[in-house]
């Protein structure tokens, strides 16, 4: 917590404003909007909530497809299901660890060769471990066949990306490239709201559809009356009361997890088959996690043994996303790997990948503390 929380959360409480709805919701969303460059924004209770709200306003239906990305939790594409929709999952590329634009153009390659591109009703984008993907690549692709893109920055809020507009490099927001953006505001998340998220768009008309879905779809009328199908969603004035306190701080965490990385970078990278999760020219990460690379039969230790080694000295430490094509829930979805018939990147991050402790309030003596454990394990 940043401090200034309380303040907003003492409003709610002093004003009675605890429900649903609230003046800490309608500024939150306003100031969410105004910090990533957007025109609106809908405070839900999820980022989950909010990929699934975005795709009901794209009209996914039973039978359709949704192309995601791989190498993510499974939260970006169980609302594919929501919906009775089918995802198709995509690799990632080693220079961001995003998306692969050449692996989504073969997608799309064969949807129109069998036959089934106009199945295909959304692309969601994945920035993962607060990276953009290459944005220019996939927008180009999707432009081309006519897709709308969900951006999911559960990850990224607070990175930028750099695209080019009438000549000139633009820095923009990541999660405000697609036709809707999607942030998450949970527990570990770089600012929390302890549970929430919200939706993000340029398309006013449909956040207020958006926002009718989320509050049960309630019609205008004195007694209870319901047309449409509608989602218990919307975030509580309480919460969005925190939610404005970290909004606060968020350029302060960023800059404390790029610290965070810039530490582990330098005390790390020197030892063998270490890499670290790449940082490529067109944008600037948060840095959520600290992710890298590592050969086991270089280091004598699988990404399992280092976890399980750190736990006993109470550092938690996970593997990088397992791919969703690998879960048995997604068992023969359709996969396109970056290279035809070469190595699959997510499966090659998932066995070699790990993230480390990389909380903002990391003091750098137990950071320290980390690095030394590190280095033992792997002797």
């Amino acid at each position: 917590m940043s401090g200034t929380e309380l303040d907003y959360i003492k409003e709610a409480f002093n004003s009675n404003w605890i429900s649903p709805l609230g003046p800490n919701v309608d500024a939150f969303e306003k100031e969410l909007a105004e910090t990533v460059g957007v025109k609106g924004a809908v405070a839900l209770s999820s980022g989950t909530a909010a990929i699934h709200l975005a795709l009901h306003l794209l009209d996914v239906g039973h039978e359709d497809y949704v192309i995601c990305s791989s190498l993510t939790f499974a939260a970006s594409a169980n609302p594919i299901l929501y919906q009775g929709a089918k995802p198709i999952f995509i690799d990632s590329d080693m220079e961001s660890w995003n998306m692969s634009p050449q692996a989504l153009e073969r997608a799309f390659i064969d949807a129109v060769e069998l036959g089934y591109l106009e199945k295909i009703k959304a692309v969601i984008v994945v920035n993962l471990y607060g990276q953009s993907a290459d944005m220019d690549a996939i927008i180009k692709i999707c432009s081309q066949y006519g897709k709308p893109i969900i951006e999911d920055a559960a990850e990224s809020l607070g990175a930028t990306y750099c695209t080019s507009n009438n000549g000139q490099l633009v820095s923009k927001a990541s999660g405000t490239f697609g036709e809707f953006g999607i942030y998450s505001f949970n527990g570990n998340k770089i600012i929390t709201t302890s549970g929430g998220g919200m939706l993000v768009s340029n398309n006013l008309e449909a956040l207020d559809k958006a926002r009718f879905w989320a509050t049960q779809a309630r019609d205008k009328a004195l007694h209870y009356q319901h047309s449409e199908m509608g989602y218990n969603y919307r975030m509580s004035n309480v919460l969005a009361g925190i939610g404005r306190g970290q909004l606060k701080v968020l350029d302060d965490r960023v800059e404390a997890r790029r610290r965070i990385f810039k530490r582990y970078e330098e005390a790390l990278q020197g030892i063998d088959s270490i890499a670290f999760m790449p940082e490529l020219s067109y944008g600037k990460s948060t840095r959520w996690l600290t992710a890298l690379t590592f050969d086991a039969s270089i280091l004598n230790i699988t990404v399992a043994e280092l976890c399980r080694m750190l736990g006993e000295h109470n550092i938690e430490a996970r593997p990088v996303w397992k791919p969703l094509h690998l879960q048995p829930l997604f068992k023969g979805t359709k996969y396109y790997s970056h290279e035809v018939n070469g190595m699959s990147v997510s499966d090659f991050l998932f066995e070699n990948g790990v993230c480390l402790p990389s909380g903002s309030n990391m003091s750098s003596e137990q950071q320290e503390r980390v690095i030394d454990t590190f280095k033992r394990s792997i002797q």
